[in-house]
């Protein structure tokens, strides 16, 4: 299978916790999976979500490149997933709320004609779902 050309790549500590969550909660498929030389850490995983691919690494300070998200802080990103049904939306954030996620927005009904989300995942990533109102998947 062909990676996408454009795929989030997230740095979060512990990467194995966070690929359980994402497996859990969205029914992530681990695609790739590098350990790092010291037997601790993740160094690369790739997870096919939902059609897409997601990259991520648990935190190397010793590299000074990347950070994980602090608690409460507004992130400056969002990865977004879209759906064919609205009812995978209501689904999606029950599942993360039990699993420990934190929900900014409930399921609700938009403006724009989607069943619409918005939740922050335990390692401090933001997540938004989107589906047409119209749930025949068409």
């Amino acid at each position: 299978m062909q990676r996408p050309r454009v795929a989030p790549y997230l740095t979060v500590s512990p990467a194995a916790g966070a690929i359980a969550f994402y497996t859990a909660a969205f029914g992530a498929q681990q695609r790739a999976l590098m350990p790092s030389v010291d037997g601790m850490r993740i160094a690369h995983c790739e997870l096919a979500i939902n059609g897409g691919s997601v990259m991520l690494a648990d935190v190397f300070p010793e590299l000074g490149h990347a950070r994980m998200p602090l608690p409460g802080e507004q992130v400056t990103s969002s990865v977004s997933l879209e759906y064919d049904k609205a009812q995978e939306v209501d689904d999606i954030v029950a599942r993360a709320s039990q699993l420990g996620a934190k929900i900014e927005t409930q399921p609700t009904n938009t403006f724009w004609g989607t069943r619409y989300a918005a939740l922050r995942d335990p390692f401090g990533h933001r997540w938004i779902l989107n589906a047409p109102l119209d749930s025949s998947g068409g």
